[in-house]
């Protein structure tokens, strides 16, 4: 029997002003949350000391590679699910969820074995501070042993935000962060007659909460995502569809992974300095992600629009959308800059220690931080274009241009600079790397945005003269 073709996404008729902020804000509102209870993670896990924090911090590499994973194949799962409904082939929309589901469990088995076996080793390799050791094994033993959660959570809200159901993507999102967040102190600290658990309670309050998240995640798209359909006995291996899931998604694995290898040998450097200075790299990266989250998801509602109007071989719609982002995520990122530069010192505050013995760690912690957040916080803007432009790439066909940003910036550019500039012996010097590997990744970006929205042009134009684009 022939398949009725499906009725026109929105993504194709609504204009484009409205069709991004209807898809993006819930998604930059859900994000914001979600940087806001990481903060809150860490603002619990400061009370018990620098140890505690700093164990939480440098785990952040290991965490970054699963999320690198799952969120790599949500970015190949959802452009060819996208490209698939603007193309008219519902078969292959549905084989690419489908098939999307089964690659997520997979990766739950992978990062459940790495959490098990590995944990202890990578910490050593790190530091000999035994305390820190014993909080770090605890928190990312718990977090990557149990990472199904966080994978079932990604994927079936990527799988929500890939038909434009974004609000119910928040819901999930949302569910996942107030439960850890209600979870964080009472496990932490031992509230309410719970037992006091420390950083492993941080750690089980987290998994606790994408389980959950997840599990709604999954009832929302089999009630309320009518535009594909999953199915327990189609949950399984395809070669074809995971070798294009990946042939888009696997750069943006590899560029996540890199942020991995940076922060670890970053850390390295920094922590021959003190400890303190780990410590606010870690902070840092809490209280970045309030800027760079609602970027990330407008990205995340950016991107399904572009995959789709190129699908549909729509130019102008394809061109207004990414004019647009990138503008709105400039705007963000310098909204950001001015918030670091004014206010560092009250940004440091929020992770002072409860215990008057740890104040004298908190006053070298905070003096190394003021200085580190504003010396860093001046690439800000400059990476809202390039955030823009790789995903802009990764969503049209041509991955690895953001591939070879990604690793120019973090691996070639940024840690060569933080080791040439530790070789003065002035900590304050070795946060400029950042601005310097930006101006690189921005020099970058803007080539390889213009390469391929021509050929992006000259696709849709092949397309539209062989009578293949939709009508």
């Amino acid at each position: 029997m022939a398949q009725v073709p499906p009725t026109e996404n929105k993504m194709g008729t609504m204009p484009v002003g409205r069709l991004l902020a209807g898809m993006a804000v819930p998604m930059m509102l859900s994000m914001l949350f979600q940087a806001l209870y990481n903060v809150v993670d860490s603002f619990w896990v400061a009370k018990l000391g620098q140890d505690a924090l700093n164990a939480v911090s440098l785990a952040f590499p290991l965490q970054n590679l699963m999320f690198s994973l799952g969120g790599g194949t949500g970015v190949g799962m959802n452009a060819l699910l996208s490209r698939s409904l603007g193309e008219k082939r519902q078969d292959l929309a549905d084989r690419a969820a489908n098939t999307g589901v089964f690659l997520f469990l997979c990766s739950g088995v992978v990062f459940c074995l790495i959490g098990l076996l590995f944990s202890g080793p990578f910490f050593r390799a790190l530091t000999d501070n035994p305390q820190i050791i014993r909080y770090g094994e605890q928190y990312a033993g718990i977090c990557l042993g149990l990472s199904f959660g966080l994978y079932g959570q990604l994927c079936f809200e990527r799988l929500l935000q890939s038909t434009g159901r974004t609000v119910l993507s928040m819901a999930s999102q949302l569910t996942g962060a107030i439960i850890n967040m209600i979870l964080d102190p009472i496990l932490i600290l031992g509230l309410f007659g719970a037992p006091r658990l420390e950083v492993a309670g941080a750690a089980i309050a987290t998994v606790i909460g994408q389980f959950c998240a997840a599990a709604l995640g999954l009832t929302l798209n089999l009630r309320k995502n009518r535009e594909i359909h999953l199915h327990l006995r189609a949950v399984r291996w395809h070669g074809e569809t995971a070798k294009e899931i990946y042939r888009v998604g696997f750069p943006s694995i590899l560029m996540m992974s890199i942020g991995s290898v940076m922060n670890f040998f970053l850390n390295r450097i920094l922590i021959s300095f003190t400890e303190a200075a780990t410590a606010v790299f870690g902070v840092y990266f809490k209280l970045q992600s309030f800027v760079f989250m609602p970027v990330f998801g407008l990205n995340n509602g950016m991107v399904p629009i572009v995959a789709y109007n190129y699908g549909a071989a729509r130019e102008d719609r394809l061109r207004r959308t990414i004019r647009l982002t990138i503008i709105t995520a400039v705007v963000i990122m310098s909204l950001g800059f001015l918030i670091f530069q004014l206010f560092p010192g009250q940004l440091m505050a929020l992770f002072k220690p409860e215990d008057e013995a740890q104040l004298a760690s908190y006053a070298e912690m905070l003096a190394i931080g003021k200085v580190a957040l504003r010396i860093i916080s001046l690439h800000f803007p400059l990476a809202g274009f390039c955030i823009i432009a790789g995903s802009v790439c990764q969503a049209i066909g041509n991955p690895f241009y953001s591939l070879i940003v990604s690793i120019c910036r973090q691996l070639l550019v940024l840690l060569p600079a933080a080791w040439l500039l530790a070789q003065t012996g002035r900590l304050d010097l070795v946060w400029f790397a950042f601005i310097i590997a930006e101006g690189v990744s921005l020099l970058l970006s803007s080539i390889f945005l213009r390469r391929t929205m021509r050929a992006a042009k000259a696709s849709i134009a092949a397309r539209q003269s062989a009578g293949e684009a939709p009508a």
